[in-house]
C-alpha cells in the first residue's frame, strides 16, 4: 500500500483476531512486561464500553486502536501501523475511528497518554491533539 492508495475501513476486531493483534503490538513497540497484551486485547473485546478497531491491507491486519470510554471521556490505547505502512494515513484513518466509535455513543472528549520516546508521538500532535495541563496518577491494584 502506498500513500496514494485508498486507505481501507476500520472494522471491530474480534476474539479470533487476538493473536494478529498482539503481534502487530509486539512489531509497534508498545508492549510492555506489566501489560499482558493477549489480557488487554482479550478484556477490551469482551467489555461493551470498548473494543478494539483495525484495518487490514491484502487480507493482514496492518493498524489498531484500542478504543473504550468510562461514560464521561473516551481513551485511546494500542494506536499501532505495521512498519511496512507507516506514513500511508492507517495512522489517521485508525484514529478517526476510534473518534467516530466514541462520538457514537455520546463521547464528546478523547483522550490518549504518550510514553516518553515514543517515535509515533508526532502523529497525534498532528492529528490536532494537544497536551493538557493535567498529572495522570496511577497506582496498581493487584500489587
Amino acid at each position: 500500500m502506498t500513500a496514494a492508495d485508498a486507505v481501507p475501513d476500520a472494522r471491530e476486531l474480534v476474539a479470533a483476531d487476538v493473536d494478529a493483534i498482539v503481534a502487530l503490538w509486539h512489531e509497534a513497540g508498545l508492549t510492555r512486561p506489566w501489560n499482558p497484551p493477549h489480557a488487554d486485547a482479550t478484556l477490551a473485546l469482551a467489555w461493551p464500553s470498548s473494543t478494539i478497531l483495525g484495518i487490514d491491507v491484502d487480507g493482514v491486519l496492518a493498524a489498531t486502536a484500542l478504543v473504550g470510554h468510562d461514560g464521561h471521556r473516551g481513551w485511546l490505547y494500542y494506536v499501532a501501523v505495521a512498519d511496512a505502512h507507516r506514513g500511508t494515513g492507517l495512522g489517521r484513518a485508525v484514529v478517526a475511528a476510534a473518534e467516530a466509535w466514541l462520538s457514537g455513543r455520546g463521547i464528546r472528549k478523547v483522550q490518549l497518554m504518550v510514553r516518553a520516546g515514543n517515535p509515533a508521538a508526532g502523529l497525534y500532535e498532528h492529528l490536532g491533539y494537544e497536551r493538557q495541563d493535567v498529572t495522570v496518577l496511577g497506582r496498581w491494584l493487584d500489587a
